[in-house]
């Protein structure tokens, strides 16, 4: 078995695996204690969904800007997409968290919301997502708002199904990917569903196992 590789290794010119991506899935998989099972492995790149909304008066608040739960509807249905995408079923949506507000968003901008899915979860899926506003008369663009959806798969009775497993590929894919096993303890932990003693990837980060 070869030693001294990790995550950070550049798999495709791997002398041992080449361009496949099995040693991939095993070192994600030994790193992060999920079991893919017999499902095949998505790219995350592929349920990436673009959606582009123009803010119109009823949209705002009395001070002209995009009301936040307006945005809050239209990134939910972008997750969803993202995730139908990814899974190729119904999905519903389990939690949403760490919706960021940067700037504010004026009548007649135009919004674009980038959702892709960072890591399946046996039956969960977490989503990551970014909203632009875009002044098309004065030819700006900014970045409004950051936000984590969590949604499940369904299979056709509505009862909670497998997910792919995911492989990520860029930098930042796997960024989020890694991050996500932190992020989806924090909310098990809000939730009541794992004790804090037990989230041993949030510990790592603040303390040194001895």
């Amino acid at each position: 078995m070869t030693k001294g590789i990790d995550s950070k290794t550049n798999i495709r010119n791997c002398p041992v695996f080449g361009n496949s991506s099995l040693f991939f899935h095993l070192t994600f998989a030994a790193k992060s204690n999920v079991s893919f099972g017999y499902m095949e492995a998505k790219k995350v790149k592929e349920s990436l969904v673009v959606m582009t909304e123009l803010v119109l008066p009823n949209d705002t608040n009395l001070l002209g800007n995009l009301m936040g739960g307006r945005l809050m509807y239209w990134m939910d249905i972008a997750s969803a997409l993202s995730c139908m995408k990814y899974c190729g079923s119904q999905v519903v949506t389990a939690s949403v968290d760490n919706i960021s507000f940067e700037n504010p968003i004026r009548r007649g901008n135009v919004v674009t919301i980038h959702a892709q899915v960072t890591r399946a979860f046996n039956t969960s899926m977490e989503v990551h997502l970014t909203a632009w506003s875009e002044d098309p008369v004065q030819n700006s663009k900014c970045k409004s708002n950051e936000a984590f959806f969590t949604f499940v798969a369904l299979d056709p009775n509505g009862k909670p199904r497998k997910a792919p497993p995911s492989e990520p590929e860029t930098p930042e894919e796997i960024e989020l990917y890694e991050g996500a096993v932190r992020r989806r303890q924090v909310r098990l932990i809000l939730s009541g569903k794992m004790k804090p003693e037990d989230a041993r990837e949030l510990k790592s980060i603040f303390m040194k196992e001895v």
